[in-house]
Formats: structure tokens, C-alpha cells, sequence
């Protein structure tokens, strides 16, 4: 008798693939709950490994490198996480005065952080410090604050938008990430972790 196969493929960790193959004698594919029960078990396994692997430790430094478009996570001296950035319309540079669109440079710290942000999330760098301060103040002018690491704006946007976003300096000063990103980095630093800001 002829024996029917039906293979079911699902992308698992690491770009591997596992294939359920079901065959029986009589020509008919298992029963359907059989077949449901394994499929869901399989799934469930995938999602859990997949979870886990998600997991990442905690930083203890963070770096930002303006001119490579990148943040980088660090824990005992070792990076094990980096990811694309957006920065402000004028990046060029430290942050010396409110509206000029830099970011700053320099040493900081990541200390409190907003989950109703109007960019998805948002952890706060503790700029302008006490020398940021008296400089803008010497010219009379604000040395601005309220620079964040933060996701994608809320508002919806289609897919070519969002990806045209992706591709450019979009902020005020501020470092942006992928909302996905954002996640993993929210998760991974805690209040009072230091950020080193270099040109």
C-alpha cells in the first residue's frame, strides 16, 4: 500500500529546521488530534528556546560611537550585544546648547527611565552635567536636556515609511532603536548603569 508523507517545517533557533514527518500504512495522514497535539508540543518547544535565548545579562557599561551609528552593550570588560542608532539632524559634535540637535559626548549616566514615552520607551542620559551646565550658562544661553535612548515614534507609519526612518538621523539628540531593540535594552540596564558617549 502506498505510504502518504506530509511534512511540516518551523524555523527554530539559529536558522535551524526541524521537519515532522508523519506516515502511516493505511494511506491517511494521523488523526487530527494526534497530529495537533504533537504540532502544538513542537511549537511550544520552539517559542520556549526561543524565549530563552532572548534572555540577555545585565550590562554594567554602555557605549554609544556616534560616528559608527552604534550602542554597545558591556558586561566585565566583554561586548555581547551592539545595535544600529538613529542620532539628531546635526550629530556632529557635543551637546552644548539647547535645540542644536547633538548628541553629547563624553561620560554619563542612565538614570530613570520612562515606559509611557512618546517613542515606545525611553531611558533618560543624565546630560547636561555640572560643566555642560556652567558652559551654556557662560553664553547666556540653556545647555537643553531631556536626552533619551527611546524606540520609534508611536504614531503608526507604514512599512516604506518606517523603513525610510530606519535609514536616517531623525532626532532632536537623542539615540534611537528599533522598538524590538528597545525591549532587549530596557531589560538589560538598570538605573544608575554609566553610558559613554564617544564622537
Amino acid at each position: 500500500m502506498q505510504i502518504r508523507e506530509q511534512r511540516f517545517s518551523f524555523h527554530c533557533l539559529y536558522t535551524k529546521y526541524t521537519t515532522v514527518i508523519i506516515k502511516n500504512t493505511s494511506g491517511y495522514a494521523m488523526k487530527k488530534n494526534q497530529f495537533l497535539l504533537i504540532f502544538t508540543t513542537v511549537i511550544l518547544c520552539a517559542v520556549s528556546l526561543i524565549s530563552h535565548g532572548m534572555e540577555l545579562p545585565k550590562a554594567d557599561r554602555v557605549l554609544v560611537k556616534k560616528a559608527e551609528r552604534k550602542l554597545v552593550l558591556l558586561k566585565d570588560g566583554e561586548i555581547y550585544r551592539d545595535y544600529d542608532i538613529a542620532l539628531g539632524d546635526s550629530p556632529m559634535g557635543h551637546k552644548q546648547f539647547e535645540g542644536d540637535e547633538r548628541t553629547p559626548e563624553g561620560l554619563y549616566t542612565l538614570d530613570w527611565r520612562n515606559s509611557n514615552s512618546k517613542f515606545y520607551r525611553s531611558i533618560h542620559i543624565s546630560y547636561p552635567n555640572e560643566q555642560d551646565q556652567q558652559f551654556a550658562l557662560a553664553q547666556g544661553r540653556s545647555p537643553g536636556g531631556m536626552i533619551m535612548i527611546h524606540g520609534q515614534p508611536n504614531k503608526k507609519r507604514d512599512p516604506v515609511s518606517a523603513w525610510v526612518l530606519d535609514q536616517m538621523d531623525w532626532t532632536d539628540g537623542c539615540i534611537a532603536v528599533k522598538n524590538d531593540e528597545m525591549d532587549e535594552i530596557w531589560a538589560a540596564i538598570d538605573n544608575g548603569t554609566p553610558i559613554e558617549i564617544y564622537p
